[in-house]
């Protein structure tokens, strides 16, 4: 194995090269002018073109909680860390080396790198912040983000609690306007802990007193481990350990253990747990206008060693309890509690020697009114009864061990990539998890509960998340359609509302299922307040029928289609016949007054009219939506006239349902190019390398068309994937089906012309975009490019992409939809046809890819190289592999060698 050696000089970095370099060694000098990171930078391009499968440093630092932490550009970095993320190869250190031996070492150093998250270091701002969103735990109830236990909220901090479906709406004066928002709450900071010495000021997380910072999120078992080192300027030094998880089976627990080392000192340390109700909603800058305040304390409550916090949502009346527990197997004096106004306090005192590690937990207890009858009080007694730390950790462990022996995606060859998925897997987790219980009335936010960008409302993410769903938990997947069945009358309503039938469901979901769109939106460039017309991307009730299509195909769940799924799709599919207008001229149908995902374009410049015509996307899964729904009628006949009636479906419906099928206007020019919508080709184009020159990052090109006095409603340019999103959705066969149905004639190489066609108009301004064009370019055997797109879209929270955005919490869509991409586009694994099909197209890079799939209540196992295909199921199942039918025996394994014309076969 070759392998590059590091020694870290005061003034540069000494590199030894393997065997057969052109050089013995190199000397990359620190340059003090650049950033840490472009110095390493500089490293990188120096060993461009040398083959080295690891690195080892020869002179680390010793510290616990990592062996690969330096000195270098004056202060201290974890060079491990930052050298994986760059070369995509373990970093060892040479003292381990030496302990236990190079193959050991680099065993340990992968799997640590494969299933951690890790942040070494103090950060400010909305770095801190996005890192504190990535490093949230919780399990579909509650979301608590990965915040210090010593910090309040602040311009770096922000602990936020946040539980599934607890909204509260506030009406604010904007420009002489009354605005009404809805927002996920954020509730009393139960996670606030601190330790004060000798009776002395408490600790707070201030930058002169830290010395170093590490931060580490095991994803194999859920836990949340952070170091602190720390040097006070009275002299004291000590190290604090702090750890969190979330209780997984019993959702109401939360676990943190509070370890206190005093380095150089005895003396007298006081432990202080507080539950604080003086909160506001503060995580997103631009809301701030808003009013923000959500929560009223209602009362306190202690008994003995515990403590009780109990309060309300300001208007929505949503009752809320919660408790802590403050135990120690230390000496220590008895617990005692000190209220205030918002405020409970637990502390204790406990007499330390230097060397000694003291070891304090704080078990908490969460219930709301939504999910629990009868007495709050009563529930957070009984629960923090049987409760410790131990026990939540041990639940933890054991959900996790479940979800990655049958969920896990593992990639031989791509270490990185390993990690994200599993990080993008265990946030899946966080955001849903307890969905799966049937106890709760929700959905997952398109961010997830760990911020409170979006409101923490419901969007059409959800289409991006399902897939996964399906695979991890289908019970989860089920429970957010269950979310949008329960309100199909507030859809009824708001159709009703708008002059249609059927059922409008809102482009913004939160508590009662009626549109909680903004109406204004804050434009950062310009300070100032535009418009939001997002509320006409009525495509939202196509997202929510495709998922209940893909449920109901994927696991076979014929219950749920007939006593919920038919329903939805009825009344989404009567909503769009009376959108549908019939021009007596063309004989076609048209459909006016939306917007498609591509959100800027709102309408077209200098009507009177709202909206946009004909957008492609939305016509073409009307189209296919109206075709599933003949399909349904047979299988489904002694279910029919029931689930008709509750829509108000009628005969005439399905005569202009086939109708509306075969004769929706398709906007195509007379290339065989797609317009996005009528009048689409009218529009002039933009010089994006101009604007590049200009302004560097496009991706909001929106916002730089407004501060200029234009509107991006005037030009060929897109957000994000639109036009061809119904590739992304729907099987090539299924398209083709489709566009003949309607009549749509294309040239034989369309689908390569439109594709560079709208990668030529479009910012990727939504981290979306980029996993849609990652499957989009793979179809069009572009691979190289598809992995860029993909690569961009894993790394999009953990690299914050977007410019701060994940401080407000993850992109729950794109995390899911690169577990999606992985299997379905990549390992080849289509579930939307009549049976399984498999047909790999592995990155290069990627030596093996496995992963398990759910098919109508069977597992599926695959495991894919270069060479090969191993498949195994857990019921006799027959699917395609490579074209060809193959069946399997339960629980026998059966291998398929590729031939090399099969090898990255694109599609």
């Amino acid at each position: 194995m070759n392998t590059v050696s590091l020694k870290i000089l005061p003034d540069a970095i000494a590199v030894t090269l393997p065997a057969g370099a052109t050089a013995d060694q190199l000397r990359i000098t620190d340059d003090p002018d650049q950033s840490i990171g472009d110095n390493l930078e500089n490293l990188r391009v120096q060993l461009v073109g040398i083959d080295f499968a690891a690195i080892i440093i020869e002179n680390p630092l010793s510290y616990p909680f990592s062996d690969t932490v330096v000195g270098f550009h004056g202060g201290r970095i974890d060079i491990g860390l930052a050298l994986t993320n760059m070369f995509n190869v373990p970093v060892v250190a040479q003292p381990t080396v030496k302990r236990i031996g190079l193959a050991e070492a680099l065993n340990a150093k992968r799997e640590q790198a494969s299933w951690h998250l890790d942040y070494y270091g103090q950060y400010q701002g909305k770095r801190n912040r996005g890192q504190e969103a990535m490093l949230t735990i919780g399990n579909g109830f509650y979301g608590l983000r990965g915040a210090y236990v010593e910090a309040q909220a602040d311009a770096d901090n922000y602990p936020g609690l946040y539980v599934a479906g607890v909204y509260n709406q506030t009406t604010t004066t904007i420009n002489g306007r009354d605005v009404t928002n809805e927002d996920l709450v954020n509730l009393p900071n139960v996670q606030a802990l601190t330790v004060s010495i000798d009776q002395g000021n408490p600790i707070r997380i201030r930058h002169r007193d830290i010395h170093d910072i590490y931060r580490s999120l095991d994803l194999r078992t859920g836990r949340l481990t952070t170091t602190l080192m720390l040097a006070l300027a009275t002299g004291h030094q000590l190290m604090i350990q702090t750890q969190k998880v979330a209780g997984m089976n019993h959702w109401h627990q939360l676990g943190l253990r509070y370890a206190i080392t005093p380095l150089n000192f005895a003396g007298t340390i006081q432990i202080s747990a507080t539950i604080d109700g003086d909160v506001v909603n503060g995580n997103v800058d631009r809301y701030a206008q808003f009013d923000q305040h959500h929560v009223a304390v209602t009362g306190m409550a202690s008994a003995g060693e515990r403590a009780l916090l109990t309060g309300q949502t300001k208007t929505s009346h949503i009752e809320f309890a919660l408790g802590s527990k403050l135990t120690t197997g230390a000496k220590a004096t008895p617990v005692t509690t000190t209220t205030g106004a918002k405020a409970i306090r637990q502390s204790l005192t406990l007499d330390v020697q230097p060397g000694e590690t003291y070891t304090v937990d704080k078990t908490v207890a969460i219930f709301t009114s939504r999910e629990t009858s009868g007495a709050l009080d009563t529930a957070v007694w009984e629960e923090l009864a049987g409760a410790d730390f131990d026990h939540i950790t041990a639940d933890s462990a054991a959900y996790y061990r479940h979800l990655w022996q049958t969920s896990d995606i593992t990639v031989d060859g791509d270490l990185i990539s390993q990690k994200l998925l599993r990080v993008n897997a265990f946030h899946l987790a966080v955001a849903g998890g307890a969905l799966a219980s049937g106890q709760l009335d929700a959905s997952v936010g398109a961010r997830g509960l760990h911020g409170e960008a979006y409101r923490g409302h419901v969007f059409w993410d959800e289409l991006f998340v399902m897939p996964a769903y399906i695979d991890q938990s289908p019970e989860i997947a089920k429970q957010m359609l269950l979310y949008r069945y329960r309100r199909l009358p507030a859809a009824r309503e708001a159709a009703k509302a708008a002059g249609n039938a059927g059922a409008m469901f809102p482009w913004q979901s939160a508590s009662r299922g009626d549109e909680q769109a903004q109406s204004l939106h804050l434009n950062p460039l310009t300070n100032q307040w535009d418009p939001d017309y997002s509320r006409r991307q009525r495509h939202v009730s196509l997202a929510i029928a495709y998922n209940v299509w893909l449920y109901w195909h994927t696991t076979g769940d014929d219950a749920f289609m007939r006593d919920n799924g038919l329903e939805m799709l009825l009344s989404i599919g009567k909503f769009w016949l009376s959108k549908a207008e019939l021009d007596p001229q063309t004989k076609q149908y048209h459909i006016s007054g939306v917007m498609g995902p591509d959100e800027f374009h709102e309408g077209y410049p200098n009507a009177k009219t709202a909206g946009l015509t004909d957008n492609t996307y939305t016509n073409l899964l009307v189209a296919w939506l109206l075709g599933t729904l003949q399909q349904l009628q047979a299988p489904f006949a002694k279910n029919w006239a029931q689930a008709a009636q509750a829509s108000d479906w009628q005969a005439a419906d399905t005569k202009l349902a086939k109708a509306v099928q075969q004769h929706l206007a398709i906007p195509v020019n007379r290339d065989g190019i797609l317009g996005q919508f009528a009048g689409y080709f009218k529009l002039p184009t933009l010089d994006f390398d101009a604007y590049r020159k200009q302004y560097g990052d496009i991706s909001r090109l929106d916002r730089i068309l407004k501060a200029a006095g234009k509107t991006p409603d005037a030009y060929q340019v897109a957000k994000q994937a639109d036009t061809l999103m119904a590739w992304y959705l729907l099987p090539q066969a299924t398209m083709q089906h489709l566009l003949k149905g309607l009549g749509v004639k294309l040239p034989p190489d369309y689908f390569a012309q439109n594709l560079q066609f709208y990668l030529d108009r479009t910012t990727h301004g939504s981290t979306l975009s980029r996993i849609v064009y990652a499957a989009l370019t793979l179809m069009a055997g572009r691979s190289d490019q598809s992995w860029q797109f993909y690569h961009q879209a894993l790394f999009s929270d953990y690299w914050d992409i977007q410019g701060g955005t994940t401080a407000e919490g993850i992109h729950l869509g794109v995390m899911g939809a690169t577990l999606n991409v992985a299997t379905q586009v990549y390992g080849g694994a289509d579930l939307r046809g009549p049976q399984p099909t498999i047909t790999p197209h592995l990155p290069d890079h990627w030596t093996k890819l496995s992963f398990s799939l759910r098919w109508h209540g069977t597992v599926l196992r695959v495991t894919e190289t270069a060479a090969t295909i191993t498949v195994q199921a857990d019921h006799d199942l027959t699917l395609q592999v490579l074209g060809r039918s193959l069946s399997l025996t339960a629980n026998q394994a059966q291998t398929v060698t590729m031939g090399k014309d099969e090898e990255h076969e694109s599609l």
